[in-house]
């Protein structure tokens, strides 16, 4: 059996329609569906589908993702869990490419690809394009990558994790390693992810999601050392216009100052997790 663990939070405008991409992927096998949230327009939208007994409906204590993730690892009853989110768009028939790769009983995880539908033609779309594309490449080169949130599939072996994670799937890739398995990609299987649009955004988003791999428990997935090294092989590439090689050049001077501010708001200022996990209004 295979369960889709669903997170979400005040997501009104896109869960239905993310629910409608995994009923759409005709998969092979008996699955379950559960929805996360810890609020009234999730169980809202979930009673619509009222005719699919296979979706269930979840309240979380609102406490963040990594404590919706236990709920839903403790409820799962799937062998596999197919792990994603309630803004996102699961391209079509394409779940069970990510399901084959675990005949391989060696294999504990597997991370889709995430695919930008921002528009090119904007700042924040580039980045968001040009990003995806140097984690595509990272995860076509192997090695110790981490699987993509937005859309993986794991083994039911993890129990439980930190409630204080700010980068789950790298935790989550780092707990499948430590027992033992192997983590592979499906780049046909893409999710559709709409990024921030803004820079106040942009920040809080990459403050959370980068910010989680200079925490302790993260840090072998992810580092700035790696950025530098798959941003600088696309840097030749991957811009089409002299525009958009300065726009890449921001970008870098950007990044490096994340990084330094994450640095200082979880290692040097301590910040609590509530503080840090922020909602990103133009993502949804």
């Amino acid at each position: 059996m295979i369960s889709i663990i669903i997170t979400t939070y005040q997501e009104e405008k896109t869960l239905s329609r993310a629910i409608y991409s995994v009923l759409n992927q005709n998969l092979k096998e008996e699955y379950e569906i559960l929805v996360i949230g810890p609020d009234k327009g999730t169980k809202k939208i979930v009673k619509n589908f009222f005719q699919y007994p296979q979706i269930k409906y979840l309240k979380d204590k609102g406490k963040g993702k990594p404590s919706a993730l236990n709920l839903g690892f403790e409820k799962a009853k799937g062998e596999i869990l197919i792990l994603t989110d309630g803004d996102v768009l699961i391209k079509e028939n394409v779940l069970n490419d990510l399901l084959k790769s675990f005949k391989n009983d060696k294999i504990g995880a597997v991370s889709g690809r995430p695919i930008s539908i921002n528009s090119r033609n904007t700042l924040f779309g580039f980045w968001s394009h040009f990003l995806t594309q140097a984690a595509h490449q990272w995860r076509l080169k192997g090695g110790l990558f981490p699987c993509s949130g937005y859309l993986y599939a794991i083994r039911n072996v993890i129990g439980k994790i930190p409630k204080n994670v700010l980068a789950e799937d790298g935790i989550i890739t780092q707990i499948i390693r430590k027992k033992g398995y192997q983590v592979n990609y499906a780049p046909t299987a893409e999710v559709y992810v709409k990024y921030p649009d803004n820079l106040q955004d942009w920040l809080r988003q990459k403050t959370r999601s980068t910010g989680g791999y200079v925490q302790k428990q993260s840090q072998k997935e992810r580092n700035i050392f790696q950025e530098i090294f798959f941003g600088f092989k696309l840097f030749f590439t991957y811009p089409q216009t002299f525009r958009e090689y300065f726009q890449l050049l921001l970008l870098y001077f950007l990044r490096l100052y994340l990084w330094l501010r994450i640095f200082w708001r979880i290692k040097i200022k301590k910040e609590k997790f509530e503080k840090i996990w922020q909602t990103i209004e133009s993502t949804k």
